[in-house]
């Protein structure tokens, strides 16, 4: 069976990247991006380091509608006493892009 590309037009094609994109992480890829982006500098799951742990942050943040894009708004702005006097710089997004950093801060609400 060949599959036509012309029938399935963009319209079937960007709804198959979106799915794609939309995936939730897994601990392995949720780990990659903390490194890529240098969250595990400063946070880990399951401990304080110099930052909350996401087990904290997710607990915290629990049962608010807009978790994750206030907490998007946190890192790509960086913020300062919220979890204690150390402030946590910007995260911009040529190091952590977008969607990588809205899919990681979905994955942290899991925690």
């Amino acid at each position: 069976m060949k599959l036509n590309v012309v029938a399935l037009g963009l319209g079937g094609i960007l709804a198959l990247g979106a799915t794609a994109a939309s995936a939730a992480l897994d601990d392995a890829q949720a780990q990659n991006l903390m490194k890529t982006g240098g969250c595990s500098a400063c946070h880990s799951v399951d401990k304080k380091l110099i930052g909350p742990a996401y087990k904290d942050v997710a607990e915290k943040h629990k049962g608010e509608a807009d978790a994750v894009a206030k907490l998007e708004k946190s890192v790509r702005a960086g913020s300062k006493d919220v979890y204690g006097k150390i402030p946590m710089p910007p995260t911009p997004a040529a190091k952590l892009s977008d969607a990588d950093l809205h899919a990681l801060l979905e994955w942290v609400m899991t925690k």
